[in-house]
């Protein structure tokens, strides 16, 4: 079995919340599947969420269906490894000016926004239908139709490092996985008090898929940390020195 690995980084990062109502739209913690299939399909070429909305504009009717991009790629396994120091990102709070017209009848609107400073993932793409093949054989040969973009245009994403690596799978039952992964694969190892120090504990709800009649996200508990993992459900896979969990 294969996996193309890349490195996916920026300057900023905007992956928008929402569900939040308040005076600054906030991101998420790190880049989740569904803006990750967004940003392949425009490398692909593929139409996004404007295409079920002038679907639905057409025939009047909610119909079941997901924006181009989703439905060829939804199939794809991913994994997502952190690789900004102890898998955190800074984040800090944005303020400008919109003064379109259609923003505001008077004056100008002032947006405030969270973004995510300097990201840095390894991702990996499982090489397992013919989806991946042709977005490996893309980001290979770095040809792409759209700009990709890390939650909006104001933010280029920079893609390097692009290869083909093989996996293996692995059977531990303790191990420290280097990748993002879901809550339910196990428990974190309990430590002594004295070996505390320097321990990583993230956890965060992100959006793993959407709902057919609306396009919203649905969602699942993700983990990151580097204590060894108590493994109970999934498969987990080796590739160099990472231990991945594909989702």
């Amino acid at each position: 079995m294969e996996t193309l690995k890349f490195t996916l980084a920026g300057q900023n990062a905007f992956f928008k919340k929402p569900d939040v109502n308040e005076y600054c739209y906030f991101t998420y913690g790190h880049i989740h599947k569904v803006a990750l299939l967004g940003m392949l399909g425009a490398i692909a070429g593929y139409k996004g969420y404007g295409s079920k909305y002038e679907t639905v504009k057409k025939s009047k009717i909610l119909s079941e269906d997901y924006p181009e991009f989703y439905e060829k790629l939804k199939q794809i396994k991913i994994a997502v490894v952190p690789k900004n120091e102890n898998g955190y990102i800074q984040k800090k709070i944005h303020t400008f000016n919109n003064s379109v017209g259609y923003a505001n009848k008077d004056g100008n609107l002032i947006v405030k926004e969270q973004w995510l400073e300097k990201p840095v993932w390894d991702i990996y793409i499982l090489l397992d239908c013919n989806e991946s093949e042709h977005i490996a054989e893309l980001l290979q040969s770095r040809n792409c139709v759209y700009f990709p973009y890390l939650g909006k245009n104001d933010h280029p994403a920079d893609i390097k490092d692009v290869k083909r690596l093989a996996l293996r799978n692995i059977t531990d039952k303790e191990i420290v996985i280097s990748s993002l992964f879901l809550k339910n694969t196990g428990e974190m190892a309990e430590l002594d008090e004295d070996d505390d120090t320097g321990i990583v504990r993230y956890c965060e709800k992100l959006p793993v898929a959407l709902n057919a009649y609306t396009n919203l996200y649905e969602y699942d508990d993700f983990c990151y940390t580097n204590v060894p993992v108590i493994v109970k459900n999934g498969e987990l896979y080796k590739c160099e020195n990472d231990i991945l969990q594909f989702f």
